[in-house]
């Protein structure tokens, strides 16, 4: 079943985030990944907005725990939580109505 992580964060420097993104994609495909949406100007409809959302979507949960924990990725996390804070990564699964 697939799984979502929902990411949202404050970006507090652009030019260390922008680094982010075309490296963690590359390893996002390693684990059959799809970003589903990325957004700089989401608007919230309740709560604390926050700069950057985004949904990527796993083929299943223990993907993407995969992805979370491979070694390649604890740079780019480190990158990541440089260049933002107020960070919350959620993983969900699919809804399965049966």
């Amino acid at each position: 079943m697939a799984a979502y992580y929902i990411n949202s964060y404050d970006i507090i420097d652009m030019a260390l985030f922008s680094q982010y993104p075309p490296k963690v994609i590359v390893l996002l495909e390693k684990y059959g990944a799809t970003v589903i949406a990325s957004d700089l100007e989401g608007i919230a409809v309740e709560g604390s907005p926050r700069m950057m959302n985004a949904i990527i979507r796993f083929p299943s949960t223990e993907a993407a725990l995969q992805c979370y924990q491979d070694p390649d990725y604890e740079p780019l996390k480190i990158l990541r939580q440089q260049a933002t804070r107020n960070c919350t990564m959620v993983l969900v699964k699919a809804f399965n109505p049966s």
